[in-house]
């Protein structure tokens, strides 16, 4: 029996599940969520999805009403988690990644644990483990799930769409070399579902706010810092700065790739003061110019190798000194 004929079998024979992701939801973690959500159903089962914070605004056009968020409602999720006989894990491979008080849920949860991921280096915590780390997202990895257990003709445009929206926000529009043809093999059976794509592609694309461009526009004009001998630049961006623009979740998200645009450049690296710590998202091309090295070693992080999240205690000024320092080592 292959491995997703094995979690079928255990979607059937569940009777509370429960479908988490990392913190600092994206669109591949919302995505292959709802897809999931969605595919069991379609299969006669119910389940919830616990999630450790809100999506950001961009994605505000899913509907995500279906999703139980831990710091909204720690209560509910906390019964929900002690409840599942089966409990998955999407788009994170250690459980740290979820957020301290959702960690301490999943750890002491008795319910068996499905881990479908594509990151590097994956914990042994999960009963059954996915671990594609060539597959662009954990949403085509769904797309895996659905048509290797047999139950292709149950994809759907309900199920597609936030698939198809992972995939296409994972791999950068199809930009990053993750992309494979079985990608676009994936991508073709979804749409042959009835998932309207460009439709998609609009809602990402055309639901800019004022704000959100006037503090790109600050960002870009007035904090964007190259060095030149190493072809990286850094944008830092901080909480008086972010306040003064209005910031909401995910109006920086993009800045980093913008960045990659510039002729020549290898990596680009932007981090904001928030919650009390610097986060930090570091994006690189090539594959001789990994960030994940870097990420993990200096800043708490990790991730894919052109594409990684970490983070600071120290001040904005302190981590931008840091960033310079370390530079040289890397590129």
């Amino acid at each position: 029996m292959n491995i997703y004929k094995q979690i079928e079998a255990e979607i059937q024979a569940a009777s509370h599940i429960v479908i988490t992701a990392h913190k600092s939801a994206d669109g591949d973690s919302i995505g292959s969520s709802l897809g999931l959500l969605h595919f069991i159903e379609k299969l006669g089962k119910k389940a919830v999805v616990c999630h450790p914070d809100k999506a950001p605004s961009f994605l505000y056009w899913l509907d995500t009403s279906a999703i139980i968020l831990m710091e909204e409602n720690p209560e509910q999720v906390t019964a929900e988690m002690k409840k599942a006989d089966l409990i998955f894990c999407l788009d994170f491979n250690a459980t740290n990644r979820v957020g301290p008080d959702m960690q301490i849920l999943l750890e002491e949860a008795n319910g068996k644990k499905v881990m479908i991921d594509h990151h590097l280096h994956p914990e042994d915590f999960p009963t059954l483990t996915v671990s594609e780390t060539t597959a662009s997202s954990t949403s085509q990895l769904i797309v895996e799930l659905i048509e290797q257990s047999g139950h292709l003709d149950l994809l759907d445009e309900q199920i597609g769409t936030p698939l198809y929206l992972g995939i296409l926000t994972d791999t950068g529009s199809f930009r990053f070399n993750s992309v494979q043809p079985r990608t676009h093999e994936i991508l073709a059976k979804i749409l042959a579902s009835g998932v309207q794509h460009h439709l998609i592609h609009e809602k990402l694309s055309d639901n800019n706010t004022e704000s959100r461009l006037r503090l790109q526009g600050y960002a870009m004009s007035e904090k964007l810092e190259i060095l030149y001998d190493y072809n990286v630049a850094i944008i830092s961006l901080s909480k008086e700065e972010l306040a003064k623009y209005n910031y909401k979740k995910g109006d920086t998200d993009s800045l980093a790739n913008a960045v990659l645009s510039i002729k020549g450049m290898k990596a680009a690296i932007v981090f904001t003061e928030r919650d009390g710590i610097m986060k930090i998202s570091f994006r690189s091309k090539g594959a001789e110019n990994p960030v994940n090295v870097l990420a993990k070693e200096h800043f708490n992080g990790g991730g894919h190798a052109n594409a990684s999240g970490g983070m600071s205690d120290l001040t904005v000024t302190e981590t931008l000194d840091k960033l310079r320092g370390l530079i040289p080592q890397y590129f």
